[in-house]
């Protein structure tokens, strides 16, 4: 009985390890979404990339938010992906913040 606990503690602890790595990526399109229609076009053709997992679009900030597995495959397949149903990606790098200042003292 102690045999078969270890055992099977040891497969959970083994599965535990292999968690995947997923990652996010930002990207702009040329042309430019406007529509309905170009959101469907962009997330019926990216659904079918291999490691897509989630994709997100939005016309008011011209953003394509795409999560996807990192061990199959990569941000430049991704953007070359775009290609293949007549846009042009261009990845948005995160903006940087600048830290608030406090106010002055008198």
């Amino acid at each position: 009985m102690k045999k078969s606990f270890v055992t099977f503690a040891l497969m959970l602890l083994a599965l535990g390890t292999q968690a995947k790595v997923v990652k996010t990526l930002v990207v702009t399109t040329q042309p430019q979404m406007h529509c309905n229609g170009c959101e469907t076009k962009i997330k019926g053709n990216l659904r079918f990339e291999k490691g897509v997992k989630t994709i997100e679009t939005n016309i008011d900030e011209q953003r394509v938010t795409i999560t996807y597995d990192a061990d199959k495959t990569k941000p430049e397949t991704l953007i070359n992906a775009f290609g293949k149903f007549g846009y042009k990606a261009t990845e948005v790098k995160a903006e940087e913040k600048k830290p608030e200042q406090a106010p002055e003292k008198k």
